[in-house]
């Protein structure tokens, strides 16, 4: 049986892991639909057009996450299970952040999405008209889906 003392021990060590090397993990949904248009979001707060999601709260999978993302910034409810596509190191952010990439083509479309300061805009575009400014790091995604790409461990 473990200590109380043993039990705050690993604690203390855990937290003053966490202080030093803190490390923040993100989901992206990468939303199909039956013509193979993909649903991209244009925020308020960075440029350019992106993959719906966003930040995993403490206490939460990365599944709720997106789930939860989803529906916030386009109104999309995934209706089967979302497939995990890879984990990248997104060094653009921090050089402690990583995101995982789900592939969801089995879905409900909620509403539209309202804008707002967080959201500007989420809409569904064909993968060969994408929008200007649509990100790197999303172009990057969708070649290695549909196009073969190889995967790389980098955003």
């Amino acid at each position: 049986m473990e200590t109380l003392a043993a039990r705050l021990r690993s604690r203390f060590f855990h937290l003053s892991f966490l202080l030093r090397r803190p490390m923040t993990l993100g989901v992206r949904g990468v939303v199909v639909d039956g013509d193979e248009s993909v649903l991209l979001v244009r925020h308020g707060y960075v440029p350019g057009w992106h993959f719906p999601g966003g930040g995993v709260e403490v206490g939460e999978t990365f599944l709720h996450a997106l789930e939860r993302e989803l529906e916030e910034e386009a109104c999309v409810r995934a209706a089967g299970l979302p497939v995990l596509h890879g984990l990248y190191f997104n060094g653009h952010v921090s050089r402690r952040d990583h995101v995982a990439v789900y592939v969801i083509r089995d879905f409900a479309v909620l509403g539209r999405r309202a804008p707002d300061r967080e959201i500007e805009e989420a809409r569904f575009f064909p993968r060969s008209r994408l929008p200007d400014g649509t990100s790197a790091g999303t172009r990057a995604r969708l070649a290695e889906i549909f196009d073969g790409a190889p995967v790389s461990a980098l955003w």
